[in-house]
């Protein structure tokens, strides 16, 4: 029959049915790509800010830090998908908070300041300085400032202190326990999976290069750990018993005593807070909410106080103030997390990227002086050498440079520093680090045992040189440690040269060491203490712009909409890597092994990296 012409009857079926659900899923897909175009043009429209926000009378100002505490959120996109889909942030901005708080200080809209610690992760002591300065200077101008944790671990801690009353939660507390760097060190390891790390370096007190080669911090990293870490936690000590009115000794002595404490008071953490005098209420969050509505009143809606947020009152306060067409600025460029080659990362700092910035600075007309926000352990020395060259080219434009170093400005984060005209710093900044490292792995070993091996002719002595498949000859560890020699060089002259400092003497604090910025002020490493305000007003200062007579202009790489898809198919990429699935023991070293090789790219193989972050606190 099918010789005939004749076409089957199911086979007609089958295709009609095939075209009809061909029609059907290109509808559905169809509909799908348009709802997701939909959403991100939505969330791209978000970008522009909708409707200016209003400000009620007699509310509450509510500071209240999401995630980590930074100078800058390092994706705006990522932090428009969490806005838009409910998400919890993950990034907190510290301007944000400290201007909210500085122009409410003036604003008789907000009555009092609430400060809400709950979900505040990491942060570092000159941050929580700096957000402490912002909280006194609020309760200065006659305000009341209240704080509620339902447990308080010591970052959460510093800031409020500052309240004029501290409240806990019945089933909380406040955990002290000093600061400590701790690390991960790998040569057993290594060792075992016959991995040779070749290392080369320059300071006695260079310690970034010991998790290869040792399974313990050397005598000389401890000793310069020892003195950086008694600075940060002496000023701590000192901030929390001035305001508290507590002896010098109160919060080492309730450390010492703590486990006893607690056994007396059967396990009640909040009632040993108490007896301390380090909070002054034990209530719940329903009965704080009801004590600060007697005050200001209750919103139905919420069912809380009447309140507004840091970051909503910050946006109808800049509608209400929008600077004016001709007035001059200050341009704020933020480098933050490692300084790596190339162009900025989600926690990272690109050479190009951040060069690129200040050159925009140094051109715009309506830009009168920069002002360098850093709070970055270093990284790459090429990308460094790039930033640095980038803040010469804004003083040729005539444009007075001033740096304000946050958390850390260590190492390559002190390389980009140190030709401002004026460096500001908390004495509790982590800085200084002036050394340089490279290394270069050997995986002949591992290699020979999976039955690899490597062999082959070239037409000279370093043919084929610097692989990771083939030991290193002396030539070539000559060649690679003169390189690295020669950086450190160039690092200790360019410290003379912009700080005015005799060569001798910058060689002798230099070897790699970690200061306090207590410490590097005494040096001559910073010129003042100072958060970002102080910061601009030096700058416009030098400018010849009368104080607070500015705008302040962020420069910041804008998103692109490829940039806004990216990060919404991303935000859930690590779980999808299957690192969860590993012991818990092991995740934690891992991804900050992993986090820490992503960084190194510099072309040359040189870094400037300070490894001196205080170890996360216990929660």
């Amino acid at each position: 029959m099918a010789g005939h012409g004749m076409t089957k009857p199911g086979t007609t079926l089958g295709r009609a049915f095939g075209w009809v659900w061909k029609i059907v899923t290109g509808i559905y897909r169809v509909l799908i790509v348009v709802a997701i175009l939909v959403s991100l043009g939505m969330l791209w429209f978000s970008l522009s800010g909708g409707p200016a926000p209003t400000v009620d009378d007699n509310v509450a100002l509510v500071i209240k830090p999401f995630g980590t505490l930074v100078d800058e959120t390092s994706s705006p996109a990522q932090r428009l998908v969490e806005q838009l889909s409910g998400e919890t942030p993950t990034q907190t901005s510290l301007r944000t908070l400290r201007e909210a708080l500085r122009h409410a200080a003036t604003d008789s809209r907000i009555k009092l300041a609430v400060l809400d610690v709950d979900e505040m992760g990491d942060a570092g002591v000159a941050q929580l300085q700096e957000l402490s300065r912002s909280l006194a200077a609020f309760r200065a101008s006659g305000k009341k400032l209240y704080a509620f944790g339902t447990q308080y671990d010591q970052y959460q801690y510093l800031p409020a202190v500052q309240a004029d009353s501290i409240s806990v939660d019945p089933m909380g507390g406040v955990l002290l326990q000093g600061f400590a760097v701790y690390g991960d060190y790998f040569k057993d390891a290594l060792d075992k999976l016959g991995v040779e790390v070749n290392v080369f370096r320059v300071g006695e007190f260079k310690s970034a290069v010991e998790p290869f080669l040792r399974n313990d911090m050397s005598e000389a990293a401890k000793l310069a750990n020892r003195a950086w870490l008694g600075d940060l936690w002496n000023a701590y000590q000192t901030d929390v018993t001035a305001r508290r009115k507590l002896p010098a000794d109160a919060l080492d002595r309730y450390i010492a005593n703590f486990a006893p404490a607690l056994t007396a008071q059967g396990g009640d953490g909040a009632q040993v807070a108490l007896a301390a005098k380090l909070v002054d209420k034990i209530q719940t969050r329903d009965a704080f909410r009801a004590e600060i509505g007697k005050l200001v009143g209750k919103d139905k809606d919420i069912g809380s106080f009447r309140q507004i947020s840091a970051a909503t009152y910050l946006s109808a306060w800049q509608h209400e103030h929008k600077p004016a067409k001709e007035a001059k600025r200050i341009a704020l460029v933020v480098v933050q997390g490692a300084i790596v080659d190339g162009q900025s990362g989600r926690d990272s700092a690109g050479g190009d990227t951040i060069a690129g910035l200040l050159d925009d600075a140094a051109r715009d007309k309506s830009v009168a002086a920069v002002v360098l926000r850093v709070n970055s352990p270093g990284g790459s020395v090429t990308a460094a050498e790039k930033i640095r060259r980038a803040t010469l080219r804004v003083k040729a434009a005539g444009k007075p440079l001033v740096v304000s170093m946050s958390t850390m400005a260590a190492s390559g984060g002190y390389w980009i520093s140190m030709d401002a005209d004026e460096i500001f710093a908390e004495p509790t900044t982590i800085t200084g680090s002036i050394g340089i490292f490279g290394v270069l792995p050997n995986l002949t070993k591992p290699l020979n045992k999976l039955g690899v091996y490597s062999d082959g002719v070239g037409t000279s002595p370093l043919a084929g040189a610097f692989r990771v498949d083939r030991p290193l000859t002396a030539a070539e560890r000559e060649i690679i440690q003169s390189q690295i020699n020669y950086g450190y060089t160039l690092f200790t002259a360019g410290v003379a040269r912009g700080r005015k400092l005799p060569l001798a003497t910058v060689q002798n604090i230099a070897q790699g060491r970690v200061w306090s910025g207590q410490a590097a002020k005494k040096l001559g490493l910073v010129d003042a203490f100072g958060g970002l305000h102080a910061a601009l007003e030096a700058a416009a200062q030098r400018a010849k712009l009368a104080p607070g007579a500015y705008a302040v202009k962020r420069f910041s790489p804008a998103p692109s909409f490829m940039q806004l898809v990216k990060t919404r198919f991303d935000i859930h990429a690590s779980s999808m890597l299957g690192v969860d699935v590993l012991p818990a023991a092991w995740r934690a070293p891992l991804q900050r092994a992993a986090r820490l090789l992503e960084h190194f790219n510099d072309p040359r193989g040189a870094y400037a990296y300070c490894f001196c972050s205080i170890a996360a606190p216990a929660r």
